[in-house]
């Protein structure tokens, strides 16, 4: 009895271990999640399909995910309680498999999900004249990546009612309009993943914890049992 006991007590440890990584790793997803949206408010009008803002709240809703869960198997640890154990077990398979379903979609259909961001964002151009928010975001975003229509500044094409372009796509404000020639879309994107390459390297790593928490709380709630059927 002895001896499973000091078995279910290094498990528990490690275990309670492993999940508060995993818990500060859910709140640097979140905190993350917050910093990119605070820093694309300026862009808050446009369609939740552009990438920096699918990006944010997808962060969002996963560092809290994340950091419920963990604060539950650092509970379930702690408390030795099977009930919280396999609720946290469940709960996190489930996450990790949501996880591999989305790393393959976005790898298999990363181009049908750019033409349906690209669309989005052409029809809610129609709304520029009108949507004094949406054409805040436009003119915003234009001038800070100094760009110019999702694809090419053509998207702007009967877009506006002197079929002009906006003045937020000019270079200056002079009345010969000299527009940016690099598409919003492309920018937007690329902003997007320099500024995301360190929190990829950051997910891999949340990934292996959540393997290794998975592992130990089977390995707990086992131990458990065989320490419930020597005292019976």
């Amino acid at each position: 009895m002895s001896v499973s006991r000091c078995c279910l007590c290094c498990v528990k440890y490690l275990m309670f271990i492993f999940n508060l990584i995993f818990w500060l790793g859910g709140c640097g997803l979140f905190g993350v999640g917050v910093w990119l949206a605070f820093t694309q408010s300026e862009f808050s009008s446009l369609p939740l399909s552009f990438p920096s803002l699918s990006a944010a709240n997808l962060l969002l809703v996963a560092g809290g995910i994340t950091m419920v869960t963990g604060f539950l198997g650092c509970l379930g640890a702690l408390k030795e309680q099977k009930c919280l154990l396999m609720t946290f077990f469940v709960i996190l398979l489930f996450l990790v498999l949501i996880e591999v379903a989305l790393i393959v979609v976005l790898s298999v259909y990363h181009e049908e999900l750019d033409k349906k961001a690209k669309d989005d964002l052409k029809k809610g151009m129609k709304k520029y004249l009108t949507n004094e928010g949406l054409k805040t975001s436009w003119d915003n975003m234009q001038r800070i990546f100094k760009c110019c229509g999702v694809s090419n500044h053509t998207d702007w094409h009967n877009k506006t009612s002197s079929g002009q372009l906006p003045e937020s796509c000019c270079r200056d404000n002079n009345d010969r309009c000299q527009h940016w020639e690099e598409p919003c879309y492309e920018k937007a994107k690329d902003w997007l993943l320099a500024n995301m390459t360190s929190v990829l390297g950051f997910g891999v790593c949340i990934g292996i914890v959540q393997i290794l928490a998975l592992v130990f709380s089977l390995l707990m709630y086992c131990q458990i049992l065989r320490a419930e059927k020597y005292m019976d």
